[in-house]
């Protein structure tokens, strides 16, 4: 499998999981600005979304949305219990919190990051997400992880999207539990591995 990202964007989360699962695959890092690969390759001929993360798999087949490669990737190694089995109560609640991270955090990122977004939205956005961070620092006070009682795909995600708050000015660090929280993701050994090949750290 391939595995093309950009360095601490929403492909990290898929990056943990290959390496949480124990899968083979290698990664190709993506410039975004000007859609090519780190092998010179035009990535809207591979992607034309043009966004990260997007999987190859060894047949060719391709599977893009970060919140799907997940499911695809951690249903490949049950064993690892990533996410719970098909038709399972367990396994829709884990959809449910992938879907709140997908549509409440990782899109109210979107105008932050945005070149020439005004100020007035960026506010907004700002004061959104603020209140998003509080939902899931109530969750964590009182459950471990954000889907289960162990680490799921929906953990991935999450630490993914919270580091990036202090990139565009959201302050979560009075948040005890989400806080505590992603210091204890950011220790796991797949975590390091991945942020490490990222060059995040």
């Amino acid at each position: 499998m391939k595995l093309y990202y950009a360095p601490g964007a929403c492909s990290l989360s898929p990056h943990i999981i290959l390496r949480e699962t124990g899968l083979d695959f290698s990664i190709i890092r993506v410039n975004l600005k000007d859609k090519t690969t780190e092998d010179g390759q035009d990535f809207l001929a591979i992607n034309p979304k043009g966004q990260v993360p997007t999987l190859i798999l060894d047949d060719g087949e391709q599977l893009t949305e970060g919140a799907v490669i997940v499911q695809y990737l951690a249903d490949q190694k049950q064993d690892r219990h990533l996410i719970a089995p098909a038709g399972t109560m367990k396994r829709y609640h884990q959809l449910e919190a992938l879907n709140f991270i997908s549509t409440e955090l990782h899109k109210n990122f979107a105008p932050l990051f945005t070149p020439g977004t005004p100020e007035e939205y960026k506010q907004i956005a700002r004061a959104t997400l603020s209140r998003k961070f509080q939902y899931v620092d109530d969750v964590l006070a009182k459950q471990a992880f954000f889907a289960d009682d162990s680490f799921t795909v929906a953990d991935a995600y999450l630490f993914t999207v919270s580091n990036w708050a202090k990139l565009v000015g959201v302050d979560i660090t009075h948040l005890k539990h989400l806080t505590e929280y992603c210091d204890k993701i950011a220790k796991r050994p797949k975590v390091q591995e991945a942020l490490s090949a990222e060059g995040l750290i």
